[in-house]
């Protein structure tokens, strides 16, 4: 099945069978977003307002007559004014005060950038849509498939980049507002509305060049550094253990609100009897599955996810 975005999304939830838990310590996950999105409430319409004349790039899109992740994550019916949505103009904005600080998730030590405007990147490109639509991202704002965002693991956030499609040369400019993807060899998580632009919808992700733009629209001049996916391993990755209980640690944070929204955000994707709980000591936030009884069952736990959901790797100290 082609995948839309990575391994942190769990795109296909597989149950975890033989595992016990000792107790639902996280909080409940949040619901997924209305089945049949229509134009987003006042609220969460795009800003600016709709503009005057279609987009360079229409946007095609037919989703799968049953299952499959079209069905999970792209809309049921495209809205008749989504080629009249707008993309951003590049400025200066004040950078979140945590969102930016280096962090760890799924094995991987992400360190953002300071300044927008210095990065160059040619990778796969995903999207993510329906079952984030209406929830927060990184900065606290709220997601919208059909606006013209973004998620990159390491670009400033907020922060603008120019999104090229290397299969057929379609760009378009995106606002930087959330944190994503973690799976290796991939740059950035588009908008539902950006991938369709760039003609990848369908197809789940495409190969993109990504260039940071500065307030002044500039973008850099150096050959764009080129990130390859890896495979998938399933070799173990250590158990944190506390007090006796077992646990598999999935990331750490200096920002407990970024512990949070990591937390919320993969507990949507995650059975609900699969506990996520944040462990606090100091400045450092932890989350995390479990407890489990024994070791057995978290190294199943963790096997398990590694195949089904592309794991890398866990952290565990």
């Amino acid at each position: 099945m082609i995948k839309t975005g990575d391994a942190l999304r769990l795109r296909a939830v597989v149950p975890l069978l033989g595992i016990v838990l000792l107790a639902a310590c996280g909080t409940p996950p949040r619901s997924p977003a209305p089945g049949s999105p229509q134009r987003p409430p006042a609220a969460e319409a795009p800003t600016p307002p709709l503009a005057d004349k279609p987009a360079n790039y229409p946007c095609t899109y037919v989703r799968a007559a049953s299952g499959g992740f079209y069905k999970d994550d792209g809309p049921l019916d495209l809205p008749p004014w989504i080629d009249l949505v707008p993309e951003p103009t590049p400025k200066s904005e004040p950078l979140h005060r945590f969102a930016n600080r280096p962090y760890t998730v799924l094995g991987q030590s992400f360190t953002p950038l300071p300044r927008a405007g210095e990065y160059k990147a040619q990778g796969i490109g995903s999207w993510y849509g329906r079952k984030f639509h209406g929830q927060k991202t990184s900065i606290g704002e709220t997601y919208d498939m059909f606006a013209m965002t973004a998620a990159s693991p390491v670009l400033p956030v907020p922060s603008y980049a120019r999104v090229t499609n290397v299969k057929n040369g379609r760009s378009v400019i995106v606002r930087v507002n959330d944190r994503g993807p973690f799976h290796k060899g991939r740059v950035i998580d588009l908008s539902f509305v950006a991938a369709c632009r760039l003609g990848y919808a369908m197809q789940g992700s495409s190969e993109v060049i990504v260039e940071s733009l500065a307030a002044d629209g500039r973008a850099p001049t150096a050959p764009a550094v080129v990130e390859r996916e890896t495979p998938a391993h399933t070799a173990s990755a250590p158990v944190a253990s506390e007090g006796g209980q077992l646990f598999i640690q999935l990331g750490a944070f200096s920002s407990l609100a970024n512990a949070e929204a990591f937390r919320n955000r993969l507990g949507s994707e995650l059975p609900p009897a699969l506990p996520l709980a944040i462990q606090s000591s100091g400045n450092l936030h932890r989350v995390r599955l479990g407890p489990y009884p024994d070791r057995g069952s978290a190294e199943v736990a963790l096997r398990q996810l590694e195949r089904s959901h592309e794991l890398s790797a866990v952290i565990a100290h």
